[in-house]
C-alpha cells in the first residue's frame, strides 16, 4: 500500500513539471518556487522592523521568530526522514545545501506566513498570503525540487505551527522585550 501511494505520489508529481520545459509557465513557477525562499523573508522581516510603525515591527518579529523556528523544526524533520529530493537539474542551491525533500520548507514557510497573517492582519495582505502559499507549494513540484506529499506535509507543518505559535507568542515575545529593553529602551517594538 505505501509502495503504491509513493508511486502515486512520484507520477503527479512529474506530471506538473515544468522545470525542463522553457517557456512562461516555467518563469511563472521558477518566480514562485524563489519567492520562498528562506533568506528573501528574513532579510524582508528585518528590514520592515527597522523601518515600520509599531504594528509593522510587531508583525515583523513574529513572522521572523516562527519562521526561525520552523526552519529547525523542518531541518530537524528532514534529516530525520532523509527522503531524497526528486531527480532534475534545476535548483541546485537547494540540491546541494539540503538533498532531503520531507516535508517541504518552503510549503511550511508560506504557509506559517500566510496563517501568521490571518492572525496579525491586515486582512489584505492575509488574502494575498493565501493566493501566493499554494502557488509557491506547488511551484516546488513543478519545478522538481519536491513530490506533492512534501508539500502537503510542508504547509500542514507550516499551519500547525503558526497556530500553536501564536498562542505561545505573547508570553514569549514579553519575556524576550523584558531582557531586550535594558539593551534597547523600548524592547522589541
Amino acid at each position: 500500500m505505501l509502495k503504491r501511494l509513493l508511486e502515486l505520489d512520484r507520477d503527479w508529481s512529474y506530471a506538473l513539471r515544468v522545470a525542463e520545459k522553457p517557456g512562461l509557465l516555467r518563469r511563472f513557477a521558477m518566480f514562485f518556487a524563489h519567492s520562498g525562499d528562506s533568506w528573501f523573508w528574513g532579510l524582508g522581516m528585518i528590514l520592515l522592523w527597522l523601518a515600520a510603525d509599531v504594528f509593522w515591527k510587531r508583525w515583523a518579529v513574529y513572522e521572523l521568530w516562527w519562521i526561525s523556528v520552523l526552519a529547525a523544526l523542518v531541518m530537524a524533520l528532514k534529516f530525520l526522514i532523509k527522503r531524497r529530493r526528486p531527480e532534475g537539474e534545476w535548483g541546485a542551491i537547494y540540491r546541494n545545501t539540503d538533498p532531503h525533500s520531507f516535508p517541504s520548507g518552503h510549503a511550511a514557510r508560506a504557509f506559517l506566513i500566510a496563517v501568521l497573517a490571518t492572525l496579525l492582519g491586515p486582512n489584505w495582505l492575509a488574502a494575498l498570503l493565501w493566493l501566493w502559499a499554494p502557488l509557491v507549494a506547488l511551484a516546488r513540484v513543478a519545478m522538481g525540487v519536491h513530490y506533492l506529499s512534501d508539500i502537503i506535509a510542508g504547509a500542514v507543518v507550516g499551519i500547525l505551527v503558526a497556530l500553536g505559535g501564536y498562542s505561545l507568542s505573547p508570553a514569549i515575545f514579553e519575556r524576550i522585550s523584558e531582557w531586550m529593553r535594558p539593551f534597547w529602551g523600548g524592547g522589541l517594538w
